[in-house]
């Protein structure tokens, strides 16, 4: 069994601070990510830029560099490549932690690798930073295991001369349909809400509802998915059910923490916040021994966690 004095659960920006931190002070710790280094960031759409300056990105004393004064993702993700390396950090990619059980000071985790190998880890203690970006939220509706059903939007593409559905109203929604709309797909956006989210960047909205005024994009509000079929959408609106040619449904609806995960290690979440149960003053969690950093102790809704950074 290999010994580390932490075990990080996440690679993102906040899990490879947290390994900084401890390898300056002496500390042992190994990083498990079930992707690639700072793998969210790697999901997000491919031309992404964030809502935010290179600054407020930066992690272990490196400066940030940027073409513009948004950096993009592919700047984002050489940038934590290159902390990653210069830190000498030990991550474990492409392993997924499958338990940690144990007490503090002594715990054991269990974890398979891709190539479906596992294998059994000791250590004193454990970090969680996984974020909110493990599981998308489902509809939950017929047909929404097709391959056509899409929860991660990267490029738009793959999906010229095509019929589109985008569920969801707020900033990755958006995006999506626009980028989708300018490579020529026939798109159709669909909302619960009344109109596109206010939360939405105020140059994007205009802009989305601009084209939605123009009848370049089609809309339906107040409206929800009933059922996915392999040509078709059929959906629920105020005028009555509505069945629309489709070939693909990008359903951004939002993701959420592997609660499953969290609670095997004793953590609860607040419902109305999403908050864990912690110290304040040194985010140990209810469970002695493991402490948690990053978005998930911030606490959001799944959908403004994934677009409080990000946008065009």
């Amino acid at each position: 069994m290999k010994q580390s004095s932490v075990a990080i659960v996440g690679a993102g920006p906040t899990g490879l601070s947290c390994g900084i931190a401890l390898k300056q002070r002496g500390v042992d710790a190994l990083i498990f990510e079930k992707g690639c280094v700072v793998n969210s960031i790697y999901n997000y759409p491919t031309n992404m830029s964030f809502f935010t300056t290179p600054e407020l990105l930066e992690i272990g004393g490196i400066p940030m560099t940027s073409l513009n004064e948004k950096p993009n993702r592919t700047e984002a993700l050489k940038y934590y490549r290159r902390v990653a390396s210069y830190y000498g950090l030990h991550v474990n990619q492409y392993e997924r932690i499958d338990s940690v059980t144990g007490v503090d000071g002594s715990f054991h985790i269990r974890s398979t690798t891709r190539d479906g190998q596992q294998h059994e880890y000791a250590c004193e203690k454990v970090i969680l930073a996984t974020g909110y970006y493990d599981i998308p939220v489902l509809l939950n509706v017929p047909g929404e295991d097709l391959p056509k059903v899409i929860h991660y939007y990267k490029e738009s593409h793959p999906y010229f001369d095509h019929d589109v559905l985008v569920v969801g109203g707020k900033n990755s929604a958006a995006i999506a349909a626009l980028e989708l709309h300018w490579s020529g797909a026939r798109v159709t956006v669909l909302h619960r809400g009344l109109q596109i989210s206010d939360s939405v960047k105020y140059w994007i909205k205009p802009n989305l509802e601009n084209r939605i005024k123009a009848g370049e994009i089609q809309a339906y509000f107040q409206s929800s998915v009933k059922e996915i079929r392999e040509r078709e959408v059929v959906i629920e609106t105020p005028a009555g059910t509505v069945t629309i040619a489709n070939d693909f449904v990008f359903a951004m609806t939002g993701y959420q923490p592997d609660l499953r995960f969290l609670a095997s290690v004793g953590i609860t979440l607040d419902p109305a916040t999403g908050k864990p149960r912690l110290n304040p003053d040194t985010y140990e969690s209810e469970t002695p021994g493991i402490y948690l950093a990053g978005v998930l102790v911030a606490g959001c809704t799944p959908t403004k966690c994934l677009s409080k950074q990000v946008t065009r």
